[in-house]
């Protein structure tokens, strides 16, 4: 489970955050706290919750199976 979990904070890191370059934009764009927005940046242990990952989801306008399907999980 660590391993998926990792991986999922890596992918929504590189393709989403890193590339915003504005913490506080994403975490408003995806009806999340600034603060969760800088542990998937910046914490290697970051433990994402199910909650976290649907709200992206939602902002991007993408199911859950599909956002899975991107992490070939």
């Amino acid at each position: 489970m660590d391993k998926a979990n990792k991986k999922i904070v890596e992918y929504i890191r590189d393709n989403w955050v890193v590339p915003t370059n504005n913490n506080s934009l994403f975490a408003t764009e995806h009806n999340l706290d600034e603060k969760t927005v800088r542990r998937i940046k910046d914490d290697s242990d970051y433990k994402i919750s199910l909650i976290t990952i649907m709200r992206i989801c939602e902002a991007r306008n993408l199911k859950l199976a599909e956002f899975f399907k991107l992490m070939d999980l």
